[in-house]
């Protein structure tokens, strides 16, 4: 046996690499578990995670190749004709010398830098012999993990000086949902400009009718809230955490106790997988109902949120890190952003 490990020794040491059989060598004389016997590892996997919902809720996806990503948004009204000292729109008054001197082509600008999101996956290079499709599992699962921290940050995230939420990337991270000022009385975009604290639009919220609890008015409320023009959206949905979704599915009339979502054991899935002909997204990293809490968005989803994918994603293994093993380091670049900030409206605590 010193042999043989000898001989494997100095032919790594020219090589880079040796593989010693000690079978020969070997005086184990059963082969059963615990006794001689072989261990044969089944494929390996990751346990399942979930995506990010806002990806599959329909949010516009665009790809960018730069370290910051501008947007652009057009606030104007170009109908709005000044004829007289009122505004028609009807007729015949091209004047190019108006005294009014609007265009209607106002627009509101800001802009946000891509950012970084990163794993690093020690793996020991026995392993990688002697599981079958490990790699595939190793990627597979980073990918999700990416997906999952981009979801959260996307959600939970403040990215202005000073903040505090450093497990969603904090001033590194990306600008989250739950960021954005929010209003009772109006949506509006927000300051114009390249800096940080710019485009920081006003989300327009609608108050619980209660402040214990999601109650069914606060749904009505909420579909009446967002502009009508967005309810003809492929991609309008509701988006609520799976406990939220079950508070909704427990609510009864008062005066009989029925539920106000019948489960009928349609294909679609039941109830509350849709509300008012609106699909239901589930997301578990969203807020349940409490104060300063947003349990609930309704929004049309493309024009709601734009997310900006660099074209390139990075994998990379160092063998020279630790020895024994085989260190990845994967790299993603994103950044999101409320586009339409009219698009989306939230429920708000009471």
């Amino acid at each position: 046996m010193a042999n043989l490990i000898l001989e494997a020794v100095q032919k790594a040491l020219k090589k880079g690499e040796a593989t010693v059989n000690l079978n020969e060598a070997s005086q184990l004389t059963g082969s059963g578990s615990g006794v001689g016997g072989r261990v044969i590892y089944d494929d390996a996997f990751a346990a399942l995670r979930q995506n990010n919902p806002i990806r599959n809720a329909g949010a516009r996806v665009i790809q960018t190749i730069g370290s910051d990503e501008a947007f652009v948004a057009k606030t104007g009204n170009v109908t709005n004709v000044l004829q007289g000292g009122t505004f028609n729109p009807w007729g015949y008054p091209i004047n190019n010398n108006n005294v009014n001197g609007s265009t209607g082509i106002a627009t509101t600008y800001w802009q946000l830098p891509v950012r970084d999101l990163n794993a690093v996956v020690p793996v020991r290079t026995a392993v990688m012999g002697d599981i079958n499709n490990i790699n595939e599992a190793i990627v597979g699962d980073i990918m999700l993990e990416f997906a999952q921290q981009e979801a959260l940050s996307m959600m939970y995230n403040n990215d202005q000086a000073g903040s505090t939420t450093y497990n969603y990337g904090a001033t590194q991270g990306l600008r989250g949902l739950n960021s954005y000022p929010s209003s009772t009385s109006a949506a509006a975009f927000g300051s114009n400009g390249s800096a940080i604290t710019n485009g920081r639009h006003t989300v327009l919220g609608v108050t619980q009718a209660s402040a214990g609890a999601i109650v069914y008015n606060d749904l009505a409320n909420l579909y009446a809230a967002l502009p009508s023009q967005y309810l003809a959206d492929m991609t309008c949905a509701w988006m609520m955490h799976p406990t939220t979704i079950k508070t909704i599915r427990e609510l009864v009339t008062t005066t009989s106790g029925v539920p106000y979502f019948l489960e009928v054991g349609d294909d679609d899935g039941g109830a509350v997988i849709y509300i008012f002909g609106k699909p239901v997204i589930v997301n578990p990293y969203m807020q349940l109902a409490g104060a300063g809490n947003y349990p609930v968005y309704f929004a049309a989803w493309s024009q709601f949120v734009t997310i900006a994918d660099n074209e390139l994603m990075s994998i990379k293994a160092f063998e020279q890190t630790n020895p024994g093993f085989i260190t990845l380091f994967c790299e993603k670049r994103v950044v999101s952003t409320i586009r339409d900030v009219f698009a989306g409206v939230r429920l708000t605590h009471s």
